[in-house]
């Protein structure tokens, strides 16, 4: 399948910059056969017509409504101090079937600007990659203060390296969430330097539980992208 970005309701459009890619990059001929998404769970799928610098598809097939991952992972993450690796993990989380990424504004976090228009082309470039028709929400800086409002207690959890705080393992995690059957995840992802002990004491008094994911210390993007992969795993048991 070669998989593009575009619209699908209330008519369906190639994305103009997939068009300019599909002309001059890719060099693709009239009446090769491709797919569009939406990125919201919709694919049409049909073959290419060239109206001098337009393309447009002769559409065979739509589909409609795509079942999406499950269980859902969000992943609220401070940025690194080199954007290369927040870069990077985003691209590895996309294509292991994250559902939402936070960028996490925390006392320790360097990086105060970054552009989240970047991140999220870099999501939708992944996506294609991996052939996802449900695209992960990227959401702006975020202060950690006003994250937390909003979340779940019983299904967040923030994993850090501070041992002085009680802490589960992350494979003992398994059985609450078969338990509870609850198919929303959140996980909280320091910066470099973790979060302060301000920051987990606050976390803890918010009934967000600790998670350690192991004896090695990793880096910030690095257990992002440990996580999502076991979620992923969770996804295709």
């Amino acid at each position: 399948m070669k998989l593009f970005f575009g619209q699908i309701k209330p008519e369906i459009k190639i994305n103009e910059e997939e068009q300019q890619h599909i002309v001059k990059v890719l060099r693709m001929r009239e009446g090769e056969e491709i797919s569009i998404t939406d990125g919201e769970g919709n694919l049409a799928t049909g073959n290419l017509i060239f109206e001098g610098k337009k393309v447009s598809l002769d559409v065979k097939e739509v589909k409609e409504n795509l079942p999406d991952f499950s269980p859902k992972l969000h992943i609220a993450i401070a940025p690194t101090k080199n954007i290369d690796r927040i870069e990077f993990f985003v691209e590895k989380a996309t294509e292991m079937a994250i559902s939402e990424i936070t960028i996490l504004q925390t006392e320790k976090t360097e990086r105060k600007n970054l552009n989240i228009d970047k991140l999220r082309k870099q999501a939708i470039a992944a996506s294609k990659q991996s052939l996802r028709f449900h695209f992960p929400k990227i959401n702006d800086l975020t202060k950690l203060s006003d994250f937390i409002k909003n979340v779940n207690a019983e299904t967040t959890f923030v994993a850090h390296c501070d041992e002085n705080f009680e802490r589960t393992e992350l494979k003992n995690l398994q059985k609450s969430f078969d338990s509870a059957q609850n198919d929303n995840i959140t996980f909280l992802i320091g910066p470099e330097g973790d979060f302060s002990e301000k920051e987990i004491k606050l976390l803890a008094e918010k009934g967000i539980k600790a998670v350690s994911l192991g004896n090695q210390r990793l880096r910030t993007e690095t257990a992002g992208v440990f996580v999502a992969a076991w979620n992923y795993e969770k996804i295709f048991d």
